[in-house]
């Protein structure tokens, strides 16, 4: 192990989670989007020597989101893009479990959201909706409604035939 890693410890908001790091055609629109639909919290941000948003983070509910421009130099030579850029899809699916997913929803779909499911109470024990953000990233918001054991859970997706 490296002497640094182990003098220094990775930060709390990062020891138990995959953080996703999205691409964006403008970053900074992205992230006035995500504080208005979402209620984000941006908490940093590195612009890029030539202009845009070489890096930033910001927290929605208590997860944290890295994200840039997918047009500023470092990042195409690291091969990153934006779904734009894919035709408009995308591999990745973000989700993230706030208190109050009807009003995240509303609020989102006000701000431009495309609202793909609307709050859905599921079988899985989480009222859920999905949305398209106007950079073409998909998220799924869930409230946690009930414990659901893996018995029921199965029971249960029997029963809904999806």
């Amino acid at each position: 192990m490296d002497e640094r890693t182990a003098e220094a410890e990775i930060p709390a908001r990062y020891r138990y989670a995959v953080v996703p790091h999205i691409m964006v055609d403008d970053a900074a629109a992205a992230i006035d989007f995500y504080r208005r639909a979402f209620g984000a919290r941006e908490d940093f941000r590195l612009e890029a020597p030539g202009g845009g948003v070489l890096h930033a983070e910001i927290t929605i509910g208590r997860s944290v989101l890295m994200l840039g421009d997918a047009g500023v130099k470092e990042a195409e030579d690291a091969s990153f893009t934006a779904p734009a850029f894919l035709g408009g899809g995308t591999s990745v699916t973000l989700h993230v479990f706030v208190p109050d997913v009807d009003a995240l929803a509303a609020r989102a779909e006000a701000e431009g959201a495309e609202v793909l499911q609307p709050p859905t109470d599921m079988f899985h024990g989480d009222r859920t909706a999905i949305l398209r953000d106007p950079s073409g990233h998909l998220w799924v918001f869930l409230t946690h409604l009930e414990d659901v054991d893996e018995d029921e859970l199965r029971r249960r997706l029997a029963a809904a035939a999806l």
